[in-house]
């Protein structure tokens, strides 16, 4: 047996080599009696800064456990650890062959889940492997050409290779500790296990990919690259056959649909085949960006620590004359604004951090929820033209350059002031932002910012920058499935992740690939 002591603090300036000290103190027995130790969760507390104190769960193992336990059960924080299975898995007898198209986190843990449980997988990606791909970014960074199919959407590893490469999500499933220790497994760094915000980061992830796709060849998976879906085929009223770059059919049983939700052009072919969609609320904006040092500042009362983190935050207001949410989305501390385009004139930008989180500046987008009303109560296609107007508007913004429309939050607020002080990759333009987005949509960013303001004092201020346009929060189309994950209108295909509608970060996607699995292997064993 083991037990397990939670909001265990430490001030910023006392060694982790303390904790038995504290844990001994707080259940009143001797710290000679512990026998061995071991950090499960690592979190801050900077309710009272500049007083930020580090707070930890503990599990440690103990003399006369049972009697500890007994004599501190008034300490609410002390349980004993139960231990639970990761994830049950699945054996197949027979070797179905599945077809997983996209290799984002969705469509990497399904193929994983279901070649370790022994069927025949094959996964194909529109994009290119992921150093071939981080060129084709850079080269485009630099002035070159946008390339279509590579891009920071498209590639190995899906839209989360170049982001901040955050492992948090809302969902409580027992998936969440598998997928976190397979990720440690394939190299990312092992306080991921414990950190109360996991993160790897986009420099780490990269060689992650790698990892992970010499495993899944191991394990016989068929990965093609460059492999655009581009059609599928039914034989008695089934999916039989995923056809690629139209001129390649690869035979499957099921077919795990995990393509990433800026595949325009997937929706399209789906609702030119009848497949059932639905239009979904997002959310568009932009992105804010202040100096790290003085983000700290607001949220820790100092501008650095070597024991803190760099700073991040939530933000979140709703309007109660229109209803909408206006809300902080994806913050990267120590990070940089990237051009994030992966059409021809549209625009998009996002935000990425590496492990580190060490860069000068860090960024948020803000964004206002979009209802399917904004856009046509009946087209299921219009919220993907609603983005791409707003994305083309920037994209002229930026004078047709490939450069980011940005303006200086106090000028886009109050009509004047503020410094254009940007990490935009692969440049900014001064713009006004007024028209690189809906009406309704700006003037909710206005009423929300002094809200924010007066959350974290600071945050409006000269130093801030915006930058549009964001407009990729999560998918505008829902592939609609039942309740086992199977499409309501093609039998064998399992849409899934975000670009299905069902998901939205690293986390909860895998979760959905994971489910979209475990499903197809229940029903070939059954």
């Amino acid at each position: 047996m083991a037990l397990r002591l939670r909001e265990i603090a430490l001030q910023l300036d006392e060694k982790e080599e303390l904790i038995p000290v504290k844990i001994a103190a707080i259940l009143a027995f001797d710290v000679k009696k512990i026998a061995s130790w071991k950090i499960v969760r690592k979190g801050i507390d900077a309710r009272r800064k500049p007083d930020v104190l580090r707070v930890y769960t503990v599990d440690f193992c103990c003399v006369d456990e049972v009697e500890l336990l007994e004599t501190n059960n008034h300490v609410t924080t002390l349980s004993e650890v139960k231990n639970k299975t990761l994830l049950e898995l699945h054996s197949l007898e027979s070797k179905p062959k599945i077809l997983v198209v996209g290799m984002g986190p969705a469509g990497l843990f399904s193929a994983l889940t279901l070649a370790e449980a022994g069927a025949q997988v094959s996964l194909i990606e529109r994009g290119r492997p992921v150093a071939e791909r981080i060129q084709d970014v850079n080269d485009f960074w630099a002035g070159g050409k946008l390339n279509g199919e590579s891009n920071i959407q498209f590639g190995e590893g899906g839209a989360g290779t170049f982001s901040d490469g955050k492992l948090t999500s809302r969902l409580t499933h027992p998936a969440i500790r598998y997928i976190l220790q397979r990720l440690v497994d394939f190299g990312a760094p092992e306080e991921i296990l414990w950190q109360a915000k996991p993160h790897i980061g986009s420099d780490r992830l990269r060689q992650v990919l790698v990892n992970f796709r010499k495993y899944l060849i191991s394990l016989g998976v068929n990965i093609k690259f460059s492999s655009c879906f581009t059609g599928f085929e039914m034989f008695n009223q089934n999916i039989s056959a995923g056809i690629i770059n139209d001129s390649e059919w690869i035979e499957c049983e099921q077919l795990i649909l995990a393509v990433g939700h800026s595949a325009r052009d997937t929706y399209r072919l789906l609702a030119d085949n009848k497949v059932k969609l639905e239009q979904k609320p997002f959310a568009i904006g932009l992105r804010v960006e202040h100096p790290l040092e003085l983000i700290n500042q607001i949220q820790y009362g100092m501008k650095n620590h070597p024991q803190l983190p760099s700073a991040d935050y939530r933000l979140a207001w709703n309007d109660a004359e229109t209803q909408r949410g206006i809300y902080s989305f994806c913050m990267c501390p120590g990070g940089m604004v990237v051009n994030a385009s992966s059409e021809a004139e549209c625009l998009v930008v996002n935000g990425m951090s590496d492990y580190h989180r060490d860069a000068s500046r860090s960024n948020s987008a803000l964004v206002v929820s979009v209802n399917t009303e904004d856009f046509s109560a009946t087209d299921v296609l219009a919220g993907i033209r609603f983005q791409q107007k707003w994305e083309h508007a920037a994209y002229l913004a930026g004078e047709a350059s490939w450069r980011a429309p940005a303006q200086p939050l106090l000028e886009f607020l109050e009509g004047r002031g503020g410094n254009l002080d940007s990490s935009c990759q692969p440049h900014v333009v001064h713009a006004d932002l007024d028209i690189c987005l809906p009406s309704f949509v700006v003037s909710s960013l206005r009423q929300a910012l002094p809200v924010f303001n007066r959350r974290m004092r600071g945050f409006v201020g000269p130093e801030a920058t915006l930058i549009g346009v964001e407009t990729r929060t999560s998918a505008p189309v829902r592939i609609v499935r039942d309740q086992h994950g199977e499409s309501l209108s093609h039998k064998g295909l399992f849409p899934t992740g975000e670009g299905a509608g069902y998901a939205g970060g690293i986390m909860s996607a895998a979760i959905d690939g994971i489910n979209a699995a475990t499903t197809i292997i229940k029903t070939n064993c059954g």
